[in-house]
């Protein structure tokens, strides 16, 4: 056995973790319908598989078939029931892995992951911090992340679209890797993470679309486990502003009752990877006394995004944890940042009215329409807690928000089982494409997700 050279595995498998000879790579449940993918036996001189599978916990035999490919699609199935299935060639087989077929609101499922399934316990159950981009080459790339609360949560996927959205396959997995973000830069592909929650912040760099990764660098060392205070970040956009590629995170932990914000930022025309290229801005905790703060007791702010503002400056506007207090939502803070003094504290300078400030969210200029644009979980008098409405809102200045169409309309179904939740997304000429974690069709709650959904707003501006 030799050392490990590599940031990326195809798959991850660690020692000792029964991970079965053959990885489901892939699962993709819908309507009466389960898909999934397999790796293939590269030692095999055309492997014949047979695919097994039926419901859950029955006590009859397995229905099989044989194939000689690497995918598998199981029709005539019941909505809403699970189901057991794997795959085995002669001895080899895989673990035995779980769906529940039905209906999820999106255009294309890119992965799934059923609450009980322990394909990848080693991180976690459910499925978290979406991250879209369009690669140089043309085609789209999906990361997100496997966690579970008190879980290692350290294991990153990443799927790949070569057809706009419609269908997905299997890259590659990130090992450590969690709240990770890919980007572009300069032509190259980079995912900016953390090994874990609240651990060390990293970067790495693919040259060949997202198959492999070389070990990435640590730009900043966080602590050793949950309890303790340490990077908290999620998968922002990389904001190019002054010459510098400006990100958003956080010191601190939820166990701690804090988080602190902080800007990282680093010269666009340096190396990304070499660490002593890049400048952090101290954190600065939540006060309180902040004018225009909500009155009781809030644990602060996350999740900040960066965002140029009407005046030309650069701002980290953050999402606000207000549940409880008066307000108890609508209310985002608004963190200065002094792009000519990479070092320097950030600054409170306004609260502001925001519809989505109870989940991460993010904020697109569009220079077209000549306004900012977000898709976030709405909040108003009408529907003031919950993440099971997706909306798209707009504004001119950035403060005052309008709702201009909802996306995800399921209000009406408990908020503590579905939920649509830290979308990234981007503009790409008419259309916003955007990745959801989705919480839907037998999710453990609202929070932990059991999709990664993809979606296309299509001509948009016509909505505003």
């Amino acid at each position: 056995m030799k050392g490990v050279t590599s940031w990326s595995f195809h798959p991850c498998k660690p020692l000792l973790f029964d991970a079965g000879e053959i990885t489901v790579c892939r699962v993709c449940p819908g309507p009466g319908r389960i898909s999934f993918d397999w790796l293939p036996l590269p030692e095999e001189d055309r492997p014949v598989y047979t695919v097994l599978w039926r419901r859950r916990g029955s006590e009859e035999p397995f229905l099989t078939r044989e194939t000689a490919e690497t995918t598998a699609l199981l029709e005539d199935l019941e909505d809403g029931i699970d189901y057991e299935f794997a795959v085995k060639c002669g001895e080899k087989r895989s673990r035995l892995r779980l769906a529940r077929p039905g209906f999820v609101p999106g255009d294309s499922v890119v992965n799934y992951l059923h609450p009980e399934d322990g394909a990848y316990s080693f991180s976690g159950h459910c499925l978290c911090s979406p991250s879209l981009v369009r690669h140089p080459d043309g085609f789209l790339l999906a990361s997100m992340d496997v966690f579970e609360g008190g879980a290692p949560q350290d294991l990153s996927l990443i799927f790949r679209s070569d057809d706009d959205g419609v269908t997905w396959r299997y890259v590659s997995e990130l090992f450590p890797c969690f709240w990770g973000r890919l980007f572009v830069h300069r032509g190259a592909l980079y995912m900016l993470a953390c090994s874990t929650e609240y651990g060390d912040l990293l970067i790495g760099r693919s040259d060949d679309g997202g198959v492999s990764f070389g070990m990435p660098t640590v730009l900043l060392r966080g602590s050793s486990g949950f309890r303790q205070k340490g990077v908290h970040k999620n998968p922002q956009p990389v904001m190019v502003y002054g010459g510098r590629l400006w990100i958003t995170l956080e010191w601190g932990s939820w166990a701690s009752g804090t988080h602190a914000a902080m800007c990282a930022s680093v010269d666009e025309d340096a190396d990304l990877l070499d660490a002593s290229a890049w400048h952090f801005t101290p954190p600065v905790p939540y006060d309180p006394a902040w004018e225009g703060a909500a009155e009781g007791p809030s644990p602060g702010c996350i999740e900040g995004c960066p965002v140029v503002f009407p005046d030309g400056k650069l701002y980290n506007v953050m999402r606000y944890e207000i549940g409880g207090c008066r307000p108890s939502f609508g209310l985002a803070c608004v963190m200065k940042v002094f792009p000519e003094e990479p070092d320097r504290p950030l600054e409170f300078d306004r609260m502001i009215r925001f519809p989505g400030n109870h989940a991460k969210f993010e904020i697109h200029f569009d220079p077209v329409s000549r306004q900012y644009l977000s898709i976030v979980c709405y909040l108003d008098e009408s529907h003031p807690s919950g993440r099971n409405l997706l909306s798209l809102i707009a504004s001119e200045d950035c403060e005052h928000w309008r709702r201009v169409k909802d996306i995800f309309d399921y209000a009406h179904l408990p908020a503590g089982e579905v939920g649509f939740q830290y979308v990234d997304f981007f503009i790409e000429g008419d259309d916003i494409l955007f990745l959801s974690r989705t919480a839907f069709n037998g999710a453990a709650n609202f929070h932990d997700a059991n999709y990664s959904v993809f979606s296309r707003i299509r001509d948009f501006r016509a909505l505003l």
